[in-house]
């Protein structure tokens, strides 16, 4: 028997868990100013998810996808993006969306079931939370083709867990996505967890990366705790897909410290002994370690990042608080330019049974 074909999937890491660097750094991360930025955008990521977690846990806040532990991922990739590139974020991917411009205002009005919250001021284009897993990666595809066919030199990056890779969805979209050659980016945030099963019940490949095999693409895995790497792995995958050759898919390899969402409870099916070790690894103090090892960080510069990353989201807080709620005319005001017989019936009813003026006319 002779071999057929044969693949590699390449694993890139720079610092390591102890934030000793473990191969020469690429170019972009000899400016301590943008290591600091990258940095700042982590800290600040999860400065804003502590609070939304305590909002939920005082009924100010819906059901909450923490992002704790993983914000390299996303910081990473979306630093890397351009301003017109399209994102397609899963439920947990506010570390990118905060980057990209979306307001953590804008952010805690969707998490607490205001729509107007995924009426993004500034990455217009960026879609909202996809809630249903994977099925953002088929709108990426798309998405990507449309880029090519337009001769756009923009790159749809789609995000999404590990659970998503079990998903049709995911397989179909890449599968064409490799056909077409389309400007896509799909990252998998392989977080080890999909909701309560582990990475290990879900698939027998080695890797999720090789996933990329069957579909002709460029598969590859990052160390998702290091956010030099993923940045690095994230911006060639944006720049091949820019030059017209085709999608690559990214494993970025990383642990889920918190619940899959406030209506979960870890402890119930996860080794907490585990999760202790996992912290040692974590990206925010992998990063601090090597800026302080630099001499580019000290004490004081830390204290003042939490208290000036505690004042923007208490800030973004207030305002969220001090936002009108909707009426219950909104859930009907944006699904059909004619709003259809059936619903106009169910308009009517709410506006019998809604409290005095919080229905439109």
């Amino acid at each position: 028997m002779t071999t057929a074909a044969s693949f590699n999937i390449g694993y890139t890491q720079f610092l390591g868990p102890d934030g000793e660097c473990v191969q020469a750094l690429p170019g972009f991360a000899s400016d301590a100013a943008v290591l600091i930025e990258l940095y700042r955008r982590m800290v600040l990521t999860r400065a804003f998810d502590t609070k939304a977690v305590a909002l939920q846990r005082t009924g100010q806040l819906g059901t909450f996808a923490s992002s704790v532990g993983q914000e390299a991922i996303g910081v990473g990739v979306a630093s890397a993006m351009r301003a017109d590139d399209v994102l397609f974020p899963s439920y947990r991917d506010h570390a990118a969306q905060l980057l990209r411009g979306v307001t953590m205002t804008e952010s805690l009005l969707y998490w607490g079931g205001d729509e107007r919250g995924s009426d993004f001021s500034v990455p217009r284009n960026d879609f909202p939370n996809c809630v249903p897993i994977a099925t953002q990666v088929c709108h990426a595809a798309g998405a990507a083709y449309a880029f090519r066919l337009r001769r756009e030199p923009r790159v749809a990056v789609a995000i999404f867990g590990d659970g998503g890779t079990s998903k049709g969805d995911f397989y179909e979209a890449m599968n064409m996505a490799g056909v077409w050659r389309a400007p896509l980016v799909l990252v998998i945030n392989d977080n080890q967890w999909a909701i309560s099963v582990p990475r290990s019940r879900q698939t027998a490949a080695q890797t999720l990366a090789q996933k990329a095999i069957a579909a002709g693409i460029d598969g590859l895995q990052v160390d998702g705790n290091d956010v030099i790497a993923v940045r690095e792995v994230a911006g060639a995958a944006l720049a091949k897909a820019r030059r017209g050759e085709g999608p690559t898919l990214i494993e970025a390899l990383s642990y889920r410290l918190g619940d899959h969402t406030t209506a979960d409870d870890a402890s119930r099916y996860r080794d907490a002994e585990v999760v202790s070790q996992r912290w040692e690894s974590e990206p925010l103090r992998r990063l601090r370690l090597y800026l302080m090892r630099m001499k580019v960080w000290d004490k004081e510069q830390e204290e003042a990042l939490g208290k000036a990353c505690h004042a923007e989201v208490e800030r973004a807080v207030e305002a969220y608080l001090a936002t009108p709620a909707p009426d219950t005319s909104a859930m009907f005001d944006h699904l059909y330019a004619a709003l259809p017989r059936a619903m106009q019936e169910q308009l009517a009813t709410a506006r019998r049974f809604a409290p005095a003026g919080d229905l439109n006319g």
